[in-house]
C-alpha cells in the first residue's frame, strides 16, 4: 500500500472514531503482520468511552483463500505479540467487516475495559481468522501510551 493510501486509510478510521473532547484519550495501535498475512498492513485506533474502550480498525489485506465475506474476530490478550498470554476480553459480538474507501477492510468493536486499564496492563490486540478460514492469527498489536493522542 503507498504512502498516499496509508493517509487516506488513516483518515477513514480518524473519522470513523467520531469527533472526541480534550478530556478524551486516542491511541493508535500499529497492528503488524503475522507470518500467515505477509506483507499486509493494518492498525487500529483506541478511544476512550468511559468505563469501555472503543477499536476501530482498518485491515489491508488478508491471506489468500480467505472466504467474502470477510469475518475476523478479534481479542484482547495478557501479555505481548512477542510472549502472548490468554484472552482477557473476546470482542466478537458482530464479526462482519465493511470493504474501505481505499484498498482495504474497517470495521469496530468495543471492550468493557478502561483505557487507562488497558494502557497500564500488559495486553495485546490480535485478529483472527473465522474457523472456516483457518482460526489463523493474521496481526497482532502491543497496546502501549506510545501512541496517544490528547
Amino acid at each position: 500500500m503507498n504512502v498516499t493510501n496509508q493517509l487516506a486509510a488513516s483518515l477513514v478510521i480518524a473519522c470513523s472514531t467520531g469527533c472526541t473532547t480534550s478530556s478524551e484519550q486516542v491511541v493508535t495501535v500499529p497492528l503488524l503482520a503475522t507470518q500467515r498475512n505477509p506483507g499486509q498492513i493494518a492498525n487500529v485506533i483506541l478511544a476512550s468511552r468511559g468505563t469501555q474502550t472503543g477499536f476501530s480498525f482498518f485491515i489491508s489485506g488478508i491471506p489468500g483463500g480467505v472466504s467474502l465475506p470477510l469475518r475476523l474476530y478479534t481479542f484482547i490478550n495478557k501479555g505481548h505479540c512477542q510472549q502472548p498470554g490468554p484472552v482477557a476480553y473476546a470482542m466478537n459480538d458482530q464479526i462482519n467487516t465493511e470493504r474501505a474507501a481505499v484498498r482495504g477492510w474497517t470495521y469496530s468493536r468495543s471492550a468493557p475495559i478502561a483505557m487507562a486499564d488497558l494502557l497500564s496492563g500488559g495486553y495485546s490486540i490480535v485478529v483472527r481468522t473465522a474457523p472456516p478460514d483457518g482460526n489463523v492469527d493474521i496481526f497482532c498489536g502491543d497496546i502501549t501510551q506510545e501512541g496517544r493522542v490528547k
